[in-house]
């Protein structure tokens, strides 16, 4: 019987170790998430699984997954977005003559379309078609303070990569630091796509 009991320990004892392993992983380093919808592509598309990692830092144009409710107005509780990292804390992001400038310097955005470079940057509901923090403070009511500028500490400036169809810093503002659950990796599984070289 003793015999017996040592046998069933010498099972559970790796079992439970390997469980509270797995479990604090997940919780501290590394989880995975599904992307919901177009916003991404052709980076990510829908459905598709993807590492989030929560020990690595924030740069500008990492692909990041944050929580989005009481970010976006029409977010609900629990609801998680997808998006790339264009302004940092600090910077000062606008867009004008068809090309997005991160601190007066415009930037290469080879992970998408010139279509979406140009057009699809571009603010439905704004006349003008250039765009600044203060103009889409001001036309999207993003925050009280129309004259802003800059990107606030502790926060970020998030566009999806299929701006035509995206929801995302335009049209409701910064995302806090602390919303934001890691950076995308995609799984070595996921590199058939050549496109998944843009996830940085």
């Amino acid at each position: 019987m003793k015999k017996i009991g040592k046998e069933i320990m010498s099972w559970i004892i790796p079992i439970a170790v390997g469980l509270i392993i797995a479990m604090l992983l997940k919780t501290f380093v590394v989880t995975m998430v599904r992307v919901d919808g177009p916003s991404m592509q052709p980076n990510l598309v829908n459905n598709e699984h993807v590492a989030v990692v929560k020990v690595i830092d924030i740069k500008r144009l990492s692909t990041v997954v944050f929580d989005a409710y009481g970010v976006d107005p029409d977010a609900t509780d629990g609801q998680e977005y997808v998006k790339r990292v264009i302004g940092m804390p600090g910077d000062t992001v606008a867009f004008k003559n068809d090309h997005v400038y991160v601190n007066d310097k415009e930037i290469s955005e080879p992970y998408i379309s010139t279509y979406q470079k140009t057009t699809g940057t571009r603010v439905q509901g704004i006349n003008a078609k250039d765009w600044s923090f203060k103009s889409l403070a001001m036309d999207n009511q993003w925050t009280k303070d129309s004259s802003v500028t800059k990107v606030p500490a502790g926060k970020y400036f998030v566009l999806g990569d299929h701006r035509s169809v995206s929801n995302d810093s335009r049209y409701w503002g910064f995302v806090d630091k602390s919303k934001i659950q890691g950076v995308v990796k995609v799984p070595f599984w996921n590199f058939n796509k050549s496109e998944h070289k843009y996830i940085y």
